[in-house]
């Protein structure tokens, strides 16, 4: 193996004080539960503001790397040498052994860089910097030192061990999955939605999600779309309780009963009731969109005032003021954007007016759910007792 060792950075969780314990033993869990998914055996430690991954086996470096990516809380990846504190000398060799096995070509810029955590060490930080640069300069006749813009860093951490390295990767940020809360995503087959769930979660949000499926107007194939965007939020969120809901009967019944401009107004609002119901049976204390403003008739800012109008629990729309092209964008980036363009049929497409109100008026919506009266509870209890779950 190359690299024996990692070392994780994180950035906000060095802001939280006296509760900072719960937040890096938050990001330990998740960094665990996300190596579990790659060949090998890692001890995940923590030590004065870092955390380091040790590899006790074999492993593969780039699904290791793959997977530590994933992990919401990490800000930067360091593939490192580790090595006890030792006389000066010796430490001086170890890390341009290291160096040399890293860039092996002659002619480069470069700046060291060193933190002398433990100040009892008889060398001060910028006497290690001119030491060390020196011993590469001997090492490299044709390389140079360049402290503005080098090819590479030399990093140098003396703490209780000897921390080298010279790569930095960059983590996937955010906050620790669990650190806030649990919230119910609305998640079709569109490109938004994933993307909203993937915004939410790296603030630390568990999530579950719910699916509105409409058999034999949509088809398994655009469920199991859905079930596969699911699993590839999850490779960042962690395990998704994906609750599926046959909107069939209750999509009909305001087809048939409502205005056909107000079809999907209604229909949204009766998503959002169905999701509250959910979300408050599984402890969640929100719910997720992939709404932006303006981006089609159900999301102006008159439309969003009426769905919003039938829930009680708040609702997170991380992309609201996203160009759809910044939202494509991100989908690309986390790998849902090829699954979300699939052409399998999504619930809210089968029943879209032609000419749907852009400006409805709450008191005009209410007026037409009356009309739904004798049949609409009924067939909201019966799509919750159905719910279908599928874990992703």
């Amino acid at each position: 193996m190359k690299y024996q060792s990692f070392l994780l950075k994180y950035a906000e969780i060095g802001t939280k004080g006296k509760n900072r314990y719960m937040f890096e033993d938050a990001l330990m869990h998740q960094i665990r539960e996300h190596l579990k998914k790659v060949d090998g055996e890692f001890a995940v430690q923590k030590e004065q503001g870092r955390i380091y991954v040790n590899a006790l086996s074999e492993y593969d470096y780039d699904e290791v790397v793959e997977a530590l990516r994933k992990v919401f809380g990490v800000t930067a990846i360091c593939p490192m040498l580790q090595f006890p504190l030792c006389p000066y000398d010796e430490l001086r060799a170890e890390i341009l052994k290291f160096v040399k096995s890293e860039h092996p070509e002659q002619e480069f810029g470069f700046k060291v860089r060193c933190r002398r955590a433990d100040k009892s060490y008889p060398k001060t930080s910028d006497e290690i910097n001119a030491d060390v640069g020196g011993d590469i300069l001997d090492a490299y006749p044709e390389c140079h030192v360049d402290v503005h813009d080098p090819d590479f860093m030399v990093y140098i951490e003396i703490r209780k061990m000897v921390n080298v390295y010279t790569t930095v990767i960059a983590g996937a940020g955010g906050m620790p999955i669990g650190t806030n809360g649990k919230a119910m995503l609305l998640l079709s087959g569109g490109i938004d939605s994933p993307v909203a769930g993937y915004m939410i979660a790296k603030r630390g949000v568990m999530l579950e999600a719910v699916y509105f499926h409409a058999p034999p107007y949509t088809s398994e194939r655009a469920k199991q779309k859905v079930v596969d965007l699911a699993k590839q939020v999850a490779t960042y969120s962690g395990a998704i309780k994906l609750h599926v809901i046959n909107f069939t009967d209750i999509q009909l019944a305001i087809y048939e009963k409502c205005p056909h401009d107000e079809l999907t107004i209604i229909m949204r609002r009766y998503m959002m009731r169905i999701a509250e119901r959910l979300a408050n049976a599984n402890d969640c204390i929100g719910l997720i969109t992939g709404e932006s403003i303006g981006q089609v008739a159900s999301q102006t800012l008159f439309s969003l005032r009426s769905t919003d109008e039938v829930c009680e629990l708040p609702v997170y729309r991380p992309v609201i003021g996203f160009d759809k092209q910044e939202i494509i964008n991100l989908s690309e980036k986390i790998g849902t954007f090829e699954t979300s363009i699939l052409p399998y049929e999504d619930c809210c497409t089968i029943f879209v007016a032609k000419h749907p109100v852009t400006k409805p008026n709450v008191h005009v919506i209410r007026s037409s759910e009356r009309k739904l009266a004798e049949v609409i509870d009924e067939m909201v209890e019966k799509a919750v007792a159905e719910d279908e779950i599928i874990w992703c």
